[in-house]
């Protein structure tokens, strides 16, 4: 009788071809990041990936370039699949599973100053935009379509265009780098309420940073968050709107960044409202790690579109009020400094 244990079947991986053997302009052209960028996100996500035993025998490297190819080109995803040589049941396993990997990572990628000196670099980075002083975040909102809801609070989710979305708040720093995201508020929430009950805004209360973030004229104004006046009156108060303006910008120029660079943000997403927060919160990991690489070739910088810049200068909420000690402390930072 034979004693011997029989061998394991080892698992292969379809790979297809070696991807990482295409020219650099090819492989850009095709999933829209260099190999660099592509390698790093591998080498991040490849222990998730590979203990996860329906990975459909896929590399760990095709998985996630097809998944940066279609976050990034959000082309049709039958032809997606096809291109990879899969079905499209896969390629929607696949984008998943690397969006579950990448999203479990936020707090490695996405976070506020963990020290004085790294506040005092991003305050020196705003200042250096307008000479406005003591900011180390420009806060605002941006809406992701979604595919319609059911049951009795679809209402909620259509914001002022009339189509369904998630409302997405987001600090920044002056190199567009996301800070802080918060992705689960319903379309129809305005985004001075979603500050209001956000962590970030008892962050800031308790006095956790020495800076202060700026936001437009929708968010209530406070000792820690500038808002622009209202009616100008004088040089100086039309000195600090100017520079006020300039300075917030980033996070306009944040939006249309990340938003070019994963093309499904700015057409929307049809899967489940659980998986359009993870998708959201990975795309973000994505970017910071892309503005860090420096991926930023053939990315156009342009604001928010038309229709996005619309929602955002919305009427302001009937919520929200200026605080006195904000009143005060604005006007002294104005007589101060301009």
């Amino acid at each position: 009788m034979d004693n011997e244990e029989p061998s394991r079947k080892r698992k292969t991986y379809k790979n297809r071809y070696d991807l990482f053997t295409l020219k650099e302009e090819e492989f850009k052209n095709k999933y829209r990041f260099t190999k660099a960028y592509a390698r790093y996100v591998v080498e991040l996500v490849r222990e998730d990936i590979q203990q996860n035993s329906k990975g459909g025998g896929f590399s760990t490297e095709l998985q996630v370039c097809t998944a940066l190819r279609s976050w990034a080109r959000q082309e049709v995803q039958d032809d997606a699949a096809d291109i990879h040589g899969m079905s499209q049941q896969s390629l929607t396993n696949i984008c998943r599973r690397v969006a579950i990997a990448l999203a479990s990572r936020a707090s490695q990628f996405i976070y506020m100053p963990r020290s004085l000196e790294e506040e005092e670099e991003i305050i020196a980075g705003f200042r250096g935009i307008c000479s406005f002083r003591n900011v180390v975040g420009a806060i605002d909102c941006t809406h992701i379509k979604i595919k319609k809801v059911g049951g009795d609070s679809a209402q909620y989710y259509i914001n002022r265009k009339g189509f369904y979305s998630i409302n997405v708040q987001v600090v920044c720093d002056s190199k567009l780098q996301i800070r802080d995201i918060v992705a689960h508020w319903r379309g129809s929430t305005h985004d001075s309420r979603i500050f209001r009950e956000s962590n970030i805004r008892h962050r800031f209360e308790t006095g956790e940073f020495h800076g202060r973030l700026l936001g437009d004229a929708g968010y209530g104004l406070t000792s820690f968050l500038f808002t622009p006046i209202h009616n100008p009156v004088g040089i100086k108060e039309e000195n600090y709107n100017k520079a006020h303006i300039q300075t917030r910008n980033p996070v306009e120029r944040c939006f249309g960044v990340w938003k070019q660079r994963f093309r499904c943000l700015l057409h929307g997403f049809s899967v489940s409202l659980e998986n359009v927060k993870m998708y959201i919160v990975a795309l973000a990991v994505l970017h910071n790690i892309a503005v860090k690489m420096g991926e930023n070739e053939g990315i156009m910088e342009r604001s928010i579109s038309e229709d996005n810049r619309e929602l955002h200068h919305q009427p302001r909420d009937v919520e929200v009020r200026d605080n006195i000690n904000g009143q005060t402390a604005r006007q002294l930072f104005i007589n101060t400094y301009f």
